[in-house]
């Protein structure tokens, strides 16, 4: 059991470290190419602080441990849009711009909608089992790249826009940047899901609830970190394009690429974890909106958080 858990927690390091190093150097390069603040949340700030849950899940499809690579998507989802929201409104609240609410919001809930599509096979009548299939991811791959083209076409509208504060170094340090954090991510993941699993099957717990817990908690420390300076700091567009952009990211690129690997039957997902996730983009959507004042506002920060305890409580107790 020591060992597992010290291999968890060098994983775990290993990944922070890794997804800071990457954040800085991917955004050192974004800056140059003088990208608005909200696209470098979306895409760059974004990809970086989910490059732990791609790490994890990619070796956990190679591994065959779906239940982990399923529950660490919804899990981390949930983290996003319920705590990491709720906690940085308590921080500061955050005032969110009228296309993120028309546009990027829905967009999250859309993505958290495909998913229950593509996962709950029986009740659709389209399978005798819950599975996201090769098919599946790619048809999440493909919303992906919609995605991207989206973001690719704000980015011209919003060109003058560039964040002053990204962190700038040269070109070379910048690539040394990216390459050693990808490394730390891959490495560090295999420690990560090797001694969680080992932790869950000495505990006789399944794998699906680790990764909607412990898993999906230790992968999104970044964005919480990032998400909370990012508003501390008076940029809430990064703050939110971060929350948005690796919900998207999650949902669509790295389950979709785990899928495309390797079949993903939902072992220990059940339909309540993935209504519950399409739950949280609408009370997450619904906080942008609620008086019409575009500002979540610390109350309804605490809402978000309050609900999130709750989903937890409904995991012990289940």
């Amino acid at each position: 059991m020591l060992i597992s858990i010290l291999s968890l927690v060098a994983g775990l390091a290993m990944i922070l470290v890794g997804a800071n190093a990457l954040t800085d150097g991917a955004s050192s390069l974004a800056a140059r190419l003088g990208v608005s603040r909200l696209v470098i949340g979306l895409t760059v700030v974004a990809f970086g602080t989910s490059a732990p849950e791609l790490a994890v899940n990619i070796v956990s499809a190679v591994e065959g441990n779906a239940g982990m690579a399923i529950g660490n998507v919804v899990g981390s989802n949930m983290f996003n849009m319920l705590m990491i929201v709720g906690v940085t409104a308590m921080a500061v609240p955050i005032p969110v711009a009228k296309n993120t609410l028309s546009k990027e919001m829905p967009l999250a809930v859309l993505s958290c909608v495909v998913l229950f599509i593509c996962a709950d096979d029986i009740l659709l009548g389209s399978g005798d089992r819950n599975i996201i299939s090769r098919a599946d991811g790619l048809l999440l791959l493909c919303f992906f790249a919609v995605f991207m083209g989206y973001t690719f076409a704000i980015a011209k509208d919003n060109a003058d826009l560039s964040d002053d504060k990204t962190v700038s170094m040269p070109m070379w340090r910048s690539v040394v940047y990216v390459v050693a954090g990808l490394g730390a991510l891959i490495w560090g993941g295999e420690l990560f899901v090797g001694g969680a699993g080992d932790i869950a099957r000495s505990l006789g717990v399944d794998e699906a609830t680790i990764g909607l817990t412990l898993v999906a908690m230790g992968t999104s420390l970044p964005e919480l970190a990032t998400s909370v300076v990012a508003a501390v700091k008076r940029n809430p567009e990064i703050a939110v394009g971060n929350v948005i952009g690796s919900t998207l990211f999650n949902s669509f690129f790295v389950l979709g690429a785990s899928a495309v690997i390797s079949p993903l039957p939902l072992n220990g997902i059940t339909l309540t974890d993935l209504l519950s996730l399409i739950g949280a983009s609408v009370l997450m959507l619904l906080a942008g909106r609620f008086g019409g004042k575009r500002v979540i506002t610390r109350p309804e920060g605490a809402v978000l958080v309050a609900a999130y305890v709750g989903y937890m409580v409904y995991l012990v107790m289940r």
